[in-house]
């Protein structure tokens, strides 16, 4: 059977979203998981390597997978909004992601500055199975919204990451309540260069945890 890949435009607070909803690599989606991106003024969108990979990494494990643009990035309308509007953009993405598969649990996953708006979520919707984070930013002062969450959380993170270094975010997540499931890939910056099909596998890990 063809995996299903469908384009969406998603009514967001700002103008319409550019979207893209993926259903798993083989069999019925078992959850439900939206994909956030790296910061839009540095070059992120839903297209990045990295973002790519934790979606297909998500869809092995049996996710059916909505990556989206922020505001003002490709054809999603809208100006960057301070992190502010992007975490709007988010809640309406899974709002849609929810409504099209309301059996399902379901996840947010983000990298870079797209973890921070994952984590975020999971502080305000406690019913969501899991947040995993990729390439924490610990450089980020602002971390008020870690607690109290009580939706398991998984950190995935570059053993060389100039935007969090890991003694740094070993320290963080060592103070986090709920035990977060933190995991290592052995690269050489925060993209996971020459080291993507390893950390692809450490996103398949964490798919599997999911229930």
């Amino acid at each position: 059977m063809t995996r299903r890949i469908e384009s969406c435009e998603i009514a967001g607070p700002a103008g319409k979203l550019e979207a893209l909803l993926e259903e798993p690599e083989e069999g019925e989606p078992r959850f439900a998981a939206l994909v956030c991106h790296p910061h839009p003024q540095h070059g992120g969108t839903m297209h990045n390597k990295v973002v790519y990979r934790i979606a297909r990494g998500l869809r092995k494990t049996g996710g059916v997978v909505l990556r989206f643009n922020y505001r003002g990035v490709n054809l999603s309308e809208g100006t960057y909004a301070e992190g502010v509007g992007e975490l709007e953009d988010a809640r309406v993405c899974l709002s849609f992601l929810r409504e099209r598969y309301p059996e399902l649990p379901f996840v947010v996953a983000g990298f870079s500055f797209g973890s921070r708006i994952a984590l975020q979520l999971a502080g305000q919707v406690p019913e969501m199975a899991r947040a995993i984070a990729v390439g924490f930013p610990t450089k980020y002062p602002d971390q008020g919204y870690l607690e109290p969450c009580s939706v398991p959380r998984t950190f995935i993170h570059s053993t060389i990451d100039v935007h969090g270094p890991k003694v740094d975010l070993e320290a963080l997540v060592a103070t986090l309540s709920g035990a977060p499931t933190l995991e290592f890939v052995a690269s050489r910056d925060h993209f996971f260069v020459d080291a993507l099909d390893g950390f692809e596998a450490a996103v398949e890990r964490a798919g599997r945890q999911i229930a």
